[in-house]
């Protein structure tokens, strides 16, 4: 049979990866796939610069918008990123009659429910794997593996230098700022790397696991968002004296009235498995009904782990040219006329416990006034640390673990003891799960 042409737009870092793998791989891709793939026809906007892969029989231009109308092309792969001209190119390419392939989570998680319709509407079809946690399938676990199971939540680690400023904070007592720095340095941080330390990284892909577990539209706008920002040494280790270590997880759960969607510092015990998972490294656990708990593991990103998933996508693609599009896998695992339309619950409607940091007079009565305003809240303290004052300091750090309780409650408490005038500042709060 003819081969299958792909008309790539960007060949970076993992264009360059999908160009090698496809050669490397040449042999064992075709008996997967039934024919042959390989790339014809890319653009880049500095075609000149050298690439970490060959360009022999690539078109190589500076117009994605060419790549997305040439005729030969049967599946285009969007590897550009960000929502546009992104978002413009793969509508345009699913209008041509084109399947497309991307590692796109902010465009899938903000423009999906669009583009999955305009796919439907041409017969073709979006695969879109490399999106969350890079070479990790855990879109085709979710989505197909677990498909007899009942998705009662999941919880990942699903941005890499997230999880590796605070593996280091952790084990080199360094600050926020330090390892931010030396991240960058590294290249494992943007120049900007606010989309990584601010959650919104890790909501796009929450959004989508969330989407595929849950059977529900992809909600971007619906997802609670929180950075790591304000997480300081002192936490990282008054955590552990407590027995946990802190994550940045994304967290989705069926709750009672419908779907609890956060992306937030977490404590975790230590022993839990996602505590355990450090540096650039990601990992999913999801809890079936029927299944259990179960994990996925893996590098989040670089150039061929998630050029591995985007090839996959490839694959499936060929595979299912001549089904027709009922007999497709749904995008979000469900098909389009049974998505639940159960709310995403708002964050004051959660119920996690909490570990709260203040800084405090070093006075008799200052823990008694904190725990009674927690009481009248009818907040329940599971452990308090008061730690004792640097010298010549007259405030002290006070670090309370509380038993779970609304959000609603937890912010009506903090309010009232920042009033307090023996409380100085802002009290830093962390949620607490056991993920059981």
């Amino acid at each position: 049979m003819k081969p299958v042409n792909v008309g790539m737009l960007g060949i970076g870092t993992v264009g360059s990866g999908v160009v090698n793998i496809l050669e490397r791989n040449a042999d064992v891709i075709s008996r997967r796939a039934g024919r042959e793939i390989r790339v014809t026809h890319a653009s880049a906007r500095h075609p000149e610069r050298p690439r970490s892969c060959r360009l022999e029989g690539i078109k190589l231009n500076t117009d994605p918008f060419e790549v997305v109308d040439d005729p030969q092309t049967e599946i285009i792969a969007e590897l550009i990123g960000g929502e546009e001209p992104a978002r413009e190119l793969i509508l345009r390419a699913l209008d041509n009659g084109k399947h497309v392939v991307t590692a796109n989570k902010a465009l899938i998680a903000q423009h999906g429910n669009e583009i999955f319709a305009r796919a439907r509407d041409n017969g073709v079809t979006v695969a879109f794997e490399a999106a969350v946690a890079g070479g990790i399938p855990i879109i085709k676990a979710v989505r197909e593996a677990l498909t007899g199971n009942r998705i009662e939540w999941l919880a990942g680690i699903i941005n890499g230098t997230a999880n590796y400023i605070l593996t280091e904070m952790f084990y080199e007592g360094r600050e926020f700022g330090d390892v931010l720095a030396e991240a960058q340095r590294l290249g494992y941080a943007e120049a900007d790397p606010s989309f990584d330390v601010e959650g919104i990284d890790a909501a796009h892909k929450l959004t989508i696991l969330a989407s595929i577990a849950f059977g529900i539209p992809l909600q971007y706008d619906k997802v609670h968002v929180e950075g790591i920002k304000h997480i300081s040494r002192d936490d990282v280790e008054w955590a552990e004296e407590l027995g946990f270590r802190i994550k940045h997880l994304g967290l989705a759960f069926h709750e009672e009235g419908g779907y609890a969607l956060r992306v937030h510092p977490t404590l975790l015990p230590r022993r839990h498995m996602l505590a355990n998972v450090d540096g650039v490294m990601n990992a999913v656990m999801v809890k079936g009904d029927a299944v259990g708990p179960t994990m996925y593991y893996g590098a989040g990103a670089g150039a061929e782990p998630t050029a591995s998933a985007v090839v996959a996508d490839m694959i499936d693609v060929v595979r299912e040219f001549n089904l027709e599009p009922e007999n497709r896998v749904p995008y979000l695992a469900f098909h389009t006329h049974s998505l639940s339309n159960a709310p995403v619950l708002d964050i004051r409607d959660v119920q996690p416990a909490y570990y709260l940091r203040m800084s405090a007079r070093d006075e008799p009565g200052v823990l008694a006034e904190v725990t009674r305003v927690l009481g009248d809240f009818g907040i329940s303290i599971e452990a308090i640390i008061q730690k004792q004052p640097e010298a010549g300091a007259d405030h002290v750090p006070i670090i309370i673990l509380t038993h779970r309780v609304h959000e609603r409650q937890m912010d009506a408490a903090i309010e009232s003891i920042e009033k307090l005038d023996k409380v100085s500042g802002r009290v830093v709060r962390i949620r607490v799960e056991s993920l059981e």
